[in-house]
């Protein structure tokens, strides 16, 4: 528990130039996953990175860690409802790098974090520890925020038809499809 502590206390303190610009703010209108916002998911996930990061026995730069991992859906629209040209997956990571380099000082090291983050979807690898582990993060906190609205819904909907629904989302994520 002091662990949650330390980290919200660290997570403030790193987090505060980004988050008071109040351009973050904008992904509060855009859902991600479930009932997840684009916001609380970005969050979540920066939270995640930093405690993974303070029980890891590496170093990891913190501060570049949390802004990254902050930016890296800061693509500024509803993919839910946006037709796009490429798939969302695919392309709003360079989406979301452009949006971050244009609205904010970032370093390299953020912008492999932001670009790569969607990795193996995006085929070349993460350049830095520090993106790997806001990759790895991404994928706990979607997994965990898709499931917990499919769980929701299960529980408050027609279970046969929601049940249908997963599985199909199971199956999609064979290498076959």
């Amino acid at each position: 528990m002091k662990i949650l502590i330390k980290r919200d206390v660290l997570f403030q303190h790193l987090s505060e130039p980004v988050l008071k610009t109040g351009l973050l703010e904008q992904l509060k209108e855009f859902k991600q996953h479930g009932k997840c916002t684009c916001y609380d998911h970005s969050v979540a996930v920066a939270k995640t990175a930093l405690l993974w990061s303070m029980v890891l026995p590496f170093r990891f730069k913190q501060k570049q860690l949390v802004r990254g991992a902050l930016l890296h859906d800061y693509f500024l629209y509803d993919w839910h409802h946006v037709k796009l040209e490429k798939l969302h997956g695919i392309a709003h990571p360079h989406t979301a790098a452009e949006n971050a380099r244009r609205d904010f000082d970032i370093t390299p090291l953020e912008e492999n974090i932001i670009r790569r983050h969607m990795f193996p979807l995006t085929p070349i690898p993460p350049k830095y520890r520090e993106s790997v582990l806001v990759t790895l993060s991404d994928k706990y906190c979607a997994t965990k925020e898709v499931f917990t609205a499919l769980a929701h819904r299960i529980r408050t909907g027609r279970p046969v038809a929601h049940l249908a629904n997963m599985l199909a989302f199971i199956i999609a994520l064979f290498p076959w499809t």
